[in-house]
């Protein structure tokens, strides 16, 4: 009986040496891809990274019942407290001088836009700096 005890532990061990290294196997593969992924598509990294959490598969709330919480929410007077605390700080803001407006030139737009790299979206619009480059027409508009 006791050599029986002493081969089930020792095969729990060896199951659960198994079990790390196979962890650490697909934990090396994960970073190895995720890096190889870095390398070539930073975009297609971060949205898989940054995969959507879905919250909530119940049914959507009554669109009448979201304004009538929200209506009742931001319909109601709020006394804020106007310490004087507030006067201190406005007296103190008083004496900082306005910025000067920016004025953006062409010439800045295509300073901005030579230092970008060619095939990096800029955001949503999906245009790449490679066409903004070459493209001189649109910089007084962008300006």
């Amino acid at each position: 009986m006791q050599k029986l005890t002493e081969r089930i532990d020792d095969l729990k061990q060896r199951i659960a040496a198994w079990g790390k290294r196979i962890r650490r196997y697909t934990e090396r593969s994960t970073r190895f891809n995720q890096n190889r992924l870095f390398q070539s598509d930073q975009k297609r990294l971060y949205k898989s990274v940054e995969r959507p959490i879905v919250s909530g598969t119940g049914p959507a709330p009554n669109q009448a019942d979201m304004v009538a919480f929200w209506r009742s929410l931001w319909s109601e007077p709020v006394n804020h407290n106007e310490g004087p605390w507030t006067e201190v700080v406005a007296s103190q803001c008083a004496s900082i001088t306005p910025m000067d407006p920016v004025i953006i030139t062409p010439d800045d737009v295509a300073e901005a836009v030579r230092r970008a790299p060619n095939w990096k979206s800029p955001g949503l619009d999906g245009l790449h700096h490679y066409w903004l480059k070459g493209f001189m027409v649109c910089h007084s508009v962008l300006a």
